[in-house]
């Protein structure tokens, strides 16, 4: 199965001015059925992107230099770990690395702020997960103003220069805005509330910042705006339809990895002669 263009060209943000509210987050754009046909269109989606990925695992062991990075951003309930369950879960785990940034640590606050990203990046072969990101830096900072407007303004063209500079180095950047609405997050986080499982899940925190909804916004406008580049564009994937974020993230990676296109690397061995030694040389035979 292949990754639908329609959907993945209807995810992808054009250059300029970044409108938000303009996009629908309870919409399936480039997908026509429903939930269930959405879900099992997903699953099958996941021998093609198994196969696609081992193939990109087994090219960084034979010396390539490719991977890939997913970064997920998203006000919270947005469903960045749903995402992570179902839609990277179709992937080989051994193949995958998965980074949770929190909030920095006084260590890392002493170091530049992409330095902790860089750490985490991903290395040859493999497709590395960003549950949040260096994005976070130019977002919190600005709703919390935790650095000055100078400061975040410099971060936009760092980030600009820091991902050209992976995309340079063999690094397909692949950015996705999990966009909710914020009655949608409301009823998530009073879902969490009333069940008793999910208790663990709540964070107080989140309603605190739930007041901060219309600043949030605005920095998203702005951060994606200043730093949707050609070599690493923004995706703002509707998210109210949990369904349909899933499927849409499935096929924005597996578009990615068709792209990329990678090959099985050939035997740096004779195929005859280590068969022959395992049929007529075979000590334990």
């Amino acid at each position: 199965m292949t990754a639908d263009a329609d959907l993945v060209d209807a995810l992808r943000l054009p250059a300029g001015p970044v409108d938000l509210a303009s996009i629908d987050t309870n919409g399936a754009p480039g997908f026509a059925g429903g939930k269930e046909e959405g879900k099992a269109t997903l699953y099958a989606l996941g021998d093609t992107l198994s196969d696609l990925q081992e193939r990109l695992f087994a090219e960084g062991k034979a010396g390539g230099n490719r991977s890939l990075l997913l970064v997920l951003q998203g006000m919270d309930t947005s469903g960045k770990g749903g995402t992570l369950r179902h839609t990277v879960g179709l992937m080989d785990p051994q193949g995958v690395r998965i980074t949770s940034f929190k909030a920095p640590t006084p260590a890392e606050l002493e170091q530049d702020f992409l330095w902790r990203i860089r750490k985490a990046l991903p290395t040859a072969g493999y497709v590395g997960v960003f549950d949040r990101s260096h994005y976070e830096d130019v977002l919190i900072a600005r709703v919390r103003q935790l650095a000055p407007l100078e400061e975040i303004e410099r971060r936009y063209e760092a980030i600009n220069a820091f991902e050209a500079e992976l995309v340079e180095g063999g690094t397909t950047i692949l950015k996705c805005m999990l966009h909710i609405s914020a009655d949608e997050q409301k009823a998530r986080l009073l879902a969490r509330l009333d069940d008793p499982s999910k208790h663990w899940k709540y964070n107080s925190g989140d309603v605190d910042e739930r007041a901060l909804w219309p600043a949030y916004q605005g920095a998203y406008q702005v951060a994606i705006e200043r730093t949707n580049t050609d070599v690493a564009p923004w995706h703002v994937i509707p998210a109210d339809k949990k369904w349909y974020r899933n499927l849409a993230i499935g096929h924005l990676l597996l578009d990615a990895l068709e792209t990329m296109d990678p090959q099985w690397p050939k035997a740096d061995f004779d195929v005859a002669v280590e068969k022959r030694r395992l049929t007529e040389e075979d000590p334990l035979s």
